[in-house]
């Protein structure tokens, strides 16, 4: 039964979600837009507070295990609870001064700090992938050579390499870009099916 009754709602929701756009009678677009709609937010409330849960679950069993950068989960949960005491009502709210401070001078400066790290691989990445070995790479190095100098001033040629420039960004990486969507998309119509048929079983913890 632990396992049928998750698999019967997700089958239920997913189908009625499914026939419901196939289907345009006004009773089927008032379930779901004023019964159907209503319980995404009521989810993420609980999905809020099961992600809160396993943190501090997850911070205590390393801080009792002196497992390894012990110390960084004392930082997080002291974090945790100072953003949710500063942020309570009757306390503050997210526009108090402490709110503030702790997004300005906490959040804000490690989230650029991340984004800056980031900007490390990014550029290994890109060293490795322009480097010319093989015609495509070198195809790949002459297109991002070119996209990237068609703001420089190059006198005669700067229409040439604004044209070309264009080009490639309108026609060959267009393409690619709408394959990879399309892909996407494929992809997540054949798992959201997998789920709802109860083929994709490994959020329940096990295959």
């Amino acid at each position: 039964m632990k396992r049928q009754l998750p698999l019967a709602i997700i089958f239920l929701c997913g189908a009625f979600t499914l026939f419901q756009y196939f289907i345009p009678h006004e009773q089927s677009e008032y379930l779901y837009e004023f019964v159907a709609l209503d319980w995404p937010p009521i989810i993420g409330v609980f999905a809020l507070m099961l992600g809160i849960f396993s943190l501090i679950r997850v911070s205590w069993g390393k801080i009792r295990r002196k497992s390894e950068n012990w110390p960084y989960a004392i930082v997080t949960l002291i974090g945790l609870a100072g953003m949710i005491a500063t942020g309570l009502p009757g306390i503050g709210d997210h526009n108090a001064p402490a709110v503030r401070w702790q997004f300005n001078y906490i959040v804000y400066p490690v989230s650029a700090t991340m984004f800056s790290i980031l900007s490390f691989f990014i550029a290994s990445a890109a060293y490795r992938a322009f480097r010319a070995r093989s015609f495509l790479a070198t195809v790949l190095l002459v297109s991002a050579v070119i996209v990237m100098i068609r703001f420089f001033p190059l006198g005669p040629l700067t229409d040439p390499v604004g044209t070309t420039a264009d080009w490639v960004l309108n026609v060959p990486n267009l393409a690619a870009k709408r394959a990879i969507v399309i892909g996407v998309g494929l992809g997540i119509v054949a798992t959201a099916l997998k789920i709802v048929l109860g083929i994709e079983r490994s959020y329940m913890g096990r295959d």
